[in-house]
């Protein structure tokens, strides 16, 4: 995996986390706090699904060197948009649970 690549995710992952935190330690009612946090989690597993959509529904280009690297990022891409989808999704599972 590109450098660039390890950036963004690591970029993503931290903003995620962030963001998460913020919300927590918003001073604000818990189940307010829980609404707004799922309110959140549904709109980024709708992005990572379209993400992911678009990832395998990329047009088809003569294969050359360029083409097949693309494809291992795609790929490596698409692996961690799912397993990051699924950590969503526990999340908000999790979150429902002690509403």
């Amino acid at each position: 995996m590109s450098k660039s690549s390890k950036t963004f995710w690591a970029f993503m992952t931290g903003a995620a986390v962030g963001a998460v935190l913020g919300i927590l330690y918003a001073p604000d009612k818990g189940e307010n706090t829980r609404s707004k946090l799922l309110f959140q989690l549904q709109k980024y597993r709708d992005q990572l699904q379209n993400l992911i959509t678009d990832l395998i529904d990329g047009k088809e280009i003569p294969e050359t060197m360029a083409k097949s690297e693309g494809k291992k990022v795609v790929n490596e891409a698409r692996e961690k948009a799912e397993r990051l989808l699924e950590d969503v999704e526990n999340m908000m599972n999790q979150i429902k649970a002690k509403a």
